[in-house]
């Protein structure tokens, strides 16, 4: 795998996370990007690692700031479980390690949130241990490589273990971004550039003209439709009403505009307007929000009422978790993106 590090040298990409070739890189900021990273394109993450970094420039900053500042921070990124996990992550590196990440692969796993994938990106990368992080650029990789047949996700195991076969001693974390890189911009899932990529000669499928079916996959499920009810109340004093989220599943801990839980069919209205977070005219605002989830497609009815200053809160929007937000100040809370798709639906008609 000379050639490939020879073409990681000439061609790799600039990122910022990134350092020249042979130098050991900052293992916080390893770690920063590789979770901003997971489900996520580079060109989405870059400005959101430039402004943590900028604002937290340390694992001991990041672990100092309070998580409501955080999650606000990582806003717009989804998956937000790792926001969470990352500020538990920073204190643990701070109260267990003294502020320093720890090198091995199996002390990087024992931390919230660093799974096999990014504690081996850590210590190869940050580190240079022979660590062979796989994710989904790898595991194409290696699979035209040796032309596994095998569908994914049930070839994911012997994917990892011929992967580890090619992991050299010295260079490891470079030769672990220019696998990522080969796959990101050479061996893509569609239409590889077989003829310019720098391990050709070594590569089965090549050979046998399949590098474009492999990986094989099994057949994905249809993604099911949910929907939903959201009541955005606006105070006459220019404040909206929010409701934090709990902590487990999903959006935990996140902000959101208070409604009962999503479902698989819509409740009649009446029944719908009776777990309003507070009493006032409601008025159901025309058209419905559409956001896509992971795993579901989602739609919410929005209903609107302009209420009193002082108007109390009702049983059903569980005043504990509620708090009034000022307009003008929403673009800093921890608002989710299909909250906000939410909001700016219901004040689109005011």
């Amino acid at each position: 795998m000379d050639a490939l590090l020879a073409w990681y040298d000439e061609e790799r990409r600039e990122l910022p996370w990134r350092v020249a070739p042979g130098k050991r890189a900052n293992p916080y900021r390893v770690w920063l990007s590789e979770i901003m990273l997971q489900q996520t394109t580079v060109k989405a993450v870059i400005p959101y690692y430039q402004r943590f970094l900028h604002r937290w420039p340390t694992v001991k900053a990041l672990a100092a700031a309070p998580l409501d500042d955080v999650l606000a921070a990582w806003a717009g990124l989804g998956y937000y479980s790792r926001a969470r996990n990352l500020h538990k992550c920073a204190i643990a590196v701070v109260e267990q390690f003294g502020g320093k990440f720890p090198s091995t692969v199996a002390e990087l796993q024992k931390l919230p949130g660093i799974g096999p994938y990014t504690a081996n990106a850590i210590a190869a990368i940050a580190f240079g241990e022979a660590a062979t992080p796989v994710d989904g650029n790898v595991e194409r990789v290696v699979a035209r490589l040796f032309s596994v047949r095998q569908p994914l996700p049930t070839a994911k195991t012997e994917l990892k273990r011929l992967a580890a076969t090619l992991t050299p001693d010295r260079r490891a974390g470079d030769f672990a971004q220019a696998m990522m890189d080969l796959g990101a911009g050479i061996c893509t899932p569609r239409r590889p550039s077989c003829l310019v990529c720098p391990v050709q000669s070594d590569c089965a499928a090549a050979a046998h003209g399949m590098a474009e079916t492999l990986p094989m996959k099994l057949g994905k499920a249809e993604r099911p439709n949910r929907v939903g009810f959201a009541f955005v109340a606006l105070s006459e004093d220019g404040r909206v009403l929010l409701r934090r989220r709990p902590e487990a599943g999903l959006l935990g801990g996140m902000l959101e505009v208070p409604g009962p839980a999503w479902g698989d069919e819509l409740p009649p209205r009446k029944d719908a307007l009776r777990s309003a977070p507070v009493r006032g005219d409601w008025w159901e605002v025309p058209g419905t929000v559409v956001h896509v989830f992971t795993h579901f497609r989602l739609e919410v009815i929005v209903f609107r009422a302009l209420v009193p200053a002082d108007a109390s809160l009702t049983f059903w929007a569980e005043p504990d978790r509620c708090q009034w937000v000022a307009r003008r100040d929403l673009h800093a809370a921890a608002l989710p993106s299909v909250m906000r798709k939410i909001i700016a639906h219901a004040l689109s008609e005011n």
